[in-house]
């Protein structure tokens, strides 16, 4: 964003689009259900510290919370945790989910659809962030980025979008020490 001189708007990352897919195929997979009935969020980083929204995930309208257990949730609130790692273990990189999640994010421009999609993106006081570009849920149009809708997290899903943003800013603190 700080290179580009793009408006920050138009900078935009597809890493939640992705990791909520998975997301939204573990929960089918654990409940059976096809995938397509299933809305499930992630946000934060692309890595280990992400944020899957369980609370904010549901079946047809149904939240998985009504649907299976809180230690089945976790279950794969972990496996999508480490969903990325599952796939090049099996496959030795990823091609289609990165692809299909870029494609839904351009579609969604290109036809102004104005899509609520999580996307990584520049925050300036949102969910109490600043100065970072991390994952949240936004409407994306033919703009870009058209709005920041921002959630309303308890206790426990702040202090884990904090951690993120954290991780987010030392890993980019290392790097802009190499230069």
């Amino acid at each position: 964003l700080k290179s580009s001189g793009f408006r920050a708007e138009n900078v935009i990352g597809m890493g939640g689009v992705l990791d909520s897919m998975r997301f939204r195929l573990f929960l089918s997979q654990k409940l059976n259900v096809s995938v397509r009935d299933v809305d499930a969020l992630v946000i934060g980083a692309h890595d280990d510290s992400m944020v899957p929204l369980a609370r904010y995930s549901s079946v047809s309208g149904i939240p998985v919370s009504e649907m299976m257990s809180r230690e089945k949730i976790k279950e794969v609130i972990e496996r999508t945790k480490k969903g990325g790692a599952e796939v090049i273990a099996l496959k030795g990189s990823t091609f289609y989910a990165p692809s299909a999640s870029a494609f839904l994010m351009i579609e969604s421009m290109i036809k102004n659809k104005k899509r609520i999609l999580p996307a990584s993106v520049y925050l300036d006081c949102e969910y109490g962030l600043s100065d970072i570009c991390i994952g949240v849920p936004i409407k994306l149009g033919r703009a870009g980025v058209e709005e920041i809708i921002e959630l309303k997290l308890n206790d426990d899903e702040n202090k884990q979008v904090a951690n993120s943003a954290g991780i987010i800013k030392d890993a980019i603190a290392n790097i802009t020490d190499l230069f």
